[in-house]
């Protein structure tokens, strides 16, 4: 147009509309049931709790693959935290551990190498485990339970407890607050199919 080639804008009435992904999320009943599952693979307990871990930290898998000891401090207010620069935004990421993800901190205490918090498997071989796992849990048959469903389950399992959305965003290491917002509107829409 500014060299003359075309009169008019021939996109000038079309609109990018962006489509919302559907991001499920595991319910607190389905998250207690995954808890408590006793998986007969070693592999599989490992890749349970590191699901677990991310359900309660909000880490995506890249961000717990790359998590090591130095990012677990203690902070001002007497609890540990994991302080950490998330590795697809390099924004900073702050959440306190909670009893749940320091047992499993614990219980892998010096399985790892290189300063690592976790022996954490490739991607393919974790959404693997949980795709086994979940088949033998009743309630979570129905569902496509990957690695990054537990940052959905954090997310919106905080925010269902009240925790505000700038501190949420905070904890996830969003840079912008709308991302966050995301996770609102689904809640609306459970809150709507539960009414």
């Amino acid at each position: 147009m500014s060299r003359k080639h075309l009169a008019f804008n021939p996109f000038s009435e079309y609109k990018n509309t962006k489509k919302d992904k559907d991001r499920g999320y595991l319910l607190r009943n389905e998250l207690e049931h995954l808890v408590t599952f006793n998986c007969e693979k070693k592999k599989d307990e490992l890749v349970k709790y590191l699901f677990v871990f991310s359900c309660f930290t909000g880490l995506s898998y890249s961000d717990m693959k790359g998590l090591i000891n130095s990012n677990i401090q203690d902070f001002f207010d007497g609890n540990q935290w994991i302080i950490v620069r998330r590795k697809k935004t390099a924004t900073s990421s702050n959440v306190m551990l909670l009893d749940i993800p320091k047992m499993i901190i614990e219980k892998y205490a010096g399985f790892a190498k290189d300063g690592k918090v976790f022996p954490v498997p490739s991607n393919t071989v974790c959404n693997d485990s949980l795709k086994r796992i979940s088949q033998q849990i009743d309630c979570l048959k129905e569902k496509k339970v990957t690695f990054h469903l537990a940052r959905h389950t954090f997310a919106t399992l905080f925010l269902s407890e009240g925790v505000p959305l700038e501190s949420l965003s905070k904890m996830l290491g969003h840079k912008n607050i709308a991302t966050t917002q995301i996770y609102a509107k689904i809640l609306n829409e459970k809150v709507g199919k539960d009414m």
